[in-house]
């Protein structure tokens, strides 16, 4: 029993700023639950252009593609997307806010409205969502290893295969993939304060990179190519919900970024560093690698007869026409800044980057999360180290063997988080009003304001049921199920039905039934004072030691 306990208590993460706490308290707070200390408060605005527009890059790059196959024009295909990016953008800045001004991640500001407890049904899914999303990053990753040692061993693409056809993907391809893994790895201990440099190089070296590639398709194809040139198919209503279609794919996409925005607003060195500078980044960066991809596609029609929307496959039809070395060493390159691109993206789906970046999004999303399921033993590092190792044994390229079953689970997915997105923008904007107790964000005690019925919120859970419920049947039509075409396009809209509903059902319940801590007057203030005993407490301690060494230096 001794050596159990010893066993139990080495496996524990260190608690600095929770000494002593008890085993119950522990079960709800550590260090990287706690408000991010001053010191680690380090992303400005800058820091918020370089992540979004390192992430996500493979996503934005080839999502014109699935619109251009069902009948629009490439204009009216990037019009679409410009829109779906425009309309997110502010969400993604409403659910960055509670993080930027009380400096907690998205599973503390999920207790406020799903309660202390409650919040963990929530948290789970976003964890899942993160570990999956990095064992597909990781997968795409493995591509771009593949194209690189290509470039430079062209007989790497001869590697005989000893993998059984069940295993669903080959020798070659599954050696690229654990290359790319464990280069991914280092990049989850830097605390998540200090990546922000790395996203300012990714911002640098991956745009040089995709406008060399497009100079390059242009130059080698004589041209931009026929799809530059080829008109619309759709008219009418059918064009126009074609187009709605296709923003929702673009929201859909970001929902996961949406929801855990506030992992990155935690970091914000003052509130307003996450507002202007992705209201205006996001839509921009986005649209323009979304242009990028379109003309280098019409480009490798004219080269190939067929239209390529990786740009990784493309780089590979470059290596099989028996490249010059210099042609050898460009696609190198591109596929080296390829590589930097899928690493710092997640480096945020955190806790919270493959762009969606593998480390960012992805390990430290993930890592928050697993923190605030199990936060006596895991902290952010351990949780994005474990978020590897799933994404790892989840075999992501099975999942991505059919692009159909992942779509589906993308969306069913973003029904999940539409809505808990939609209880919590609620709850922060219109029933709080921006009042925190942000101490009682860690106390399991009755009558604090977010213990509700046994640490679970039953208006949270009726509201984030409601907006799910909207979406089912239009789900079942995304999966083949022949449904009304109403439904499939409330589907179409899911992000909008499954956030909307859950905040109005929300809100209307916290009307009838007023929980602690409900506002009348819209005022960011933290009612607890947190923040103020803890400098304090710092100063005192500081004092202490002073006073220590200089009875110290007296004594001598």
């Amino acid at each position: 029993m001794e050596f159990a306990r010893r066993v139990v208590k080495a496996l524990e993460v260190p608690h600095t700023q929770e000494e002593g706490a008890s085993g119950r308290m522990q079960f709800v707070s550590s260090d990287d639950l706690l408000p991010v200390p001053l010191e680690q408060r380090t992303w400005t605005a800058f820091s918020y252009v370089a992540f979004v527009t390192s992430c996500y890059f493979f996503d934005r790059w080839m999502v014109t593609s699935s619109l251009v196959v069902l009948g629009m024009s490439w204009w009216q295909a990037w019009l679409s997307i410009c829109i779906g990016y425009s309309v997110i953008t502010p969400f993604i800045i409403l659910m960055a806010r509670p993080g930027a001004v009380f400096h907690i991640t998205f599973p503390v500001v999920n207790r406020a409205s799903f309660g202390i407890f409650g919040s963990l049904w929530c948290v789970f899914n976003r964890a899942a969502m993160a570990c999956i999303w990095y064992g597909v990053q990781t997968s795409i990753g493995g591509t771009c290893v593949l194209v690189m040692l290509r470039a430079i061993w062209p007989s790497v693409n001869d590697i005989p295969n000893s993998m059984p056809l069940s295993s669903g993907t080959n020798t070659r391809d599954f050696m690229c993939f654990i290359i790319f893994w464990i280069i991914s790895l280092p990049f989850i201990w830097p605390p998540v304060h200090t990546i922000r440099h790395f996203f300012t190089f990714k911002t640098i070296i991956t745009p040089i990179a995709c406008v060399i590639f497009m100079i390059w398709c242009i130059v080698k194809a004589k041209g931009a190519g026929p799809i530059i040139h080829q008109p619309g198919t759709l008219h009418g209503s059918e064009l126009a919900w074609n187009m709605i279609s296709g923003a929702g794919i673009c929201i859909s996409s970001l929902i996961t970024l949406t929801t855990n925005s506030p992992d990155f607003g935690s970091r914000a060195k003052y509130p307003s560093a996450p507002t202007y500078s992705q209201l205006l980044s996001i839509p921009f960066s986005y649209g323009a690698i979304c242009l990028l991809g379109v003309i280098v596609s019409s480009s490798s029609q004219t080269l190939y007869g067929e239209a390529i929307w990786s740009p990784v496959d493309l780089l590979g039809k470059f290596l099989d026409d028996d490249p010059s070395p210099a042609a050898r060493f460009g696609v190198w390159f591109i596929a080296a800044s390829f590589i930097v691109a899928q690493l710092p993206a997640y480096l945020m789906l955190h806790t919270l980057l493959i762009f969606r970046a593998n480390i960012s999004a992805n390990s430290v999303s993930a890592g928050c999360d697993l923190t605030a399921l199990f936060p006596r033993f895991i902290n952010i590092r351990r949780g994005g180290y474990i978020s590897a190792i799933i994404g790892l044994v989840m075999c992501p390229w099975n999942l991505m063997s059919s692009s159909n079953r992942f779509t589906s689970y993308i969306s069913g997915y973003s029904v999940f988080l539409s809505s808990i997105a939609g209880v919590m923008a609620a709850d922060y904007y219109f029933v709080r009003k921006g009042h925190y107790n942000v101490a009682d964000l860690y106390v399991t005690r009755k009558g604090s304001w977010y213990w509700y019925n046994y640490g679970f919120n039953p208006r949270a859970y009726t509201a984030y049921i409601a907006g799910i419920i909207i979406n089912v049947t239009g789900f079942a039509g995304d999966t083949g199920t022949p449904v009304p075409t109403a439904a499939a396009h409330i589907f179409d809209l899911s992000f909008f039905t499954g956030f909307g509903v859950s905040a109005i059902a929300y809100y209307v319940l916290n009307r009838i039934f007023p929980p602690p801590g409900a506002a009348d007057k819209f005022e960011e203030i933290d009612v607890s004072g947190y923040e103020e005993r803890m400098t304090s407490s710092d100063e005192d301690t500081n004092s202490k030691d002073d006073n220590i060494e200089k009875e110290s230096s007296s004594a001598v």
